[in-house]
């Protein structure tokens, strides 16, 4: 069963710039409600009415103020209930510039949804007191797996580009449906991703490929295979698209290749899919950088695992 916290707000300040639109400019509220729908007219309302948001300098932004183009709002995000993620993340290293961490299934790397505080960078900046912490890469919330972070800002840009010119090598597990032809174990696919509908879930399309995936199967175990892919790109759910094409779906997937509801109470069916090893030549020391989970997948699924 899902344990739930009462009211939670984050502890960092989040921010909107206010976009170029044609004139007329809509209200505060309007573009609020448009640009986050998801948290809801009425919560926004309650915002503006009680001070709760304001620009760079301090300013009280209320339901009259103007429209200014490029102006920065300043908000805390809040729910009125967070669910707790009984599952802990590791540490798998630390040095001046950059942490790798092992997240567990079911927690998100960033505040999202009604998660706030329950997310993997606040519980590192609390664990670590590092209060710069930045993703450099980031893994969906179902996903289990090491993420990377930055600790130095003055480094920052040097590991975001590792994964811009794709110089990290990324290995996942899962397990899934075994595809229909039996004579074929590997199969490289490339594919189009863009965002699909609803606005959480990606498809693919005709065009240019900007995603690229190595599927191997390992072995056949009841019923089920044991899939090793190594992504050249990192699109949103590109695995978990890619994992269709070959005619498979990775266990409990909710997402694809059809859109299910998600079971409402639970930890017991994580998505089989592990972020299993990482490795690049660290732009600042030079040297071979290789870091591999503990967690392993079960497809006969271990809470936390």
């Amino acid at each position: 069963m899902t344990c739930m916290q009462k009211f939670s707000i984050a502890p960092n300040v989040s921010y909107v710039t206010l976009p170029h639109v044609e004139p007329p400019y809509p209200s505060m509220l309007d573009f609020l409600d448009r640009r986050f729908s998801q948290v809801g007219r009425e919560t926004w309302q309650e915002r503006l009415e009680n001070g709760r948001i304001t620009d760079d300098s301090g300013k009280v932004i209320t339901i009259a103020s103007n429209y200014i183009v490029n102006l920065r709002l300043c908000y805390y995000r809040e729910v009125d209930e967070e669910p707790e993620i009984p599952f802990k993340e590791t540490i798998v290293f630390r040095n001046e510039h950059i942490v790798v961490a092992c997240k567990p299934h079911f927690l998100p790397v960033i505040p999202s949804g009604p998660y706030v505080n329950e997310c993997l960078l606040y519980r590192l900046k609390r664990n670590t007191g590092l209060g710069d912490l930045v993703p450099v890469n980031r893994l969906d919330r179902e996903t289990a797996g090491l993420v990377l972070f930055s600790a130095d800002k003055r480094t920052r840009g040097l590991y975001g580009d590792l994964f811009r010119l794709a110089r990290v090598r990324k290995l996942y597990e899962a397990y899934g449906v075994i595809p229909a032809d039996p004579h074929t174990t590997e199969w490289h696919i490339k594919s189009r991703i863009v965002t699909g509908s609803p606005w959480f879930l990606s498809k693919n399309e005709d065009g240019e490929p900007n995603a690229s995936t190595l599927i191997k199967l390992g072995e056949v175990k009841k019923g089920l295979g044991f899939f090793l892919l190594e992504p050249a790109t990192g699109k949103q759910h590109q695995l978990r698209l890619h994992m269709t094409m070959i005619g498979s779906q990775i266990l409990n997937d909710f997402y694809y290749p059809i859109l299910q509801p998600e079971p409402k109470k639970g930890f017991n069916r994580p998505l089989q899919l592990l972020a299993k090893e990482m490795s690049f030549i660290d732009p600042v020391t030079g040297c071979d950088m290789n870091f591999v989970s503990e967690r392993r997948l079960d497809p006969g699924i271990v809470p936390g695992q």
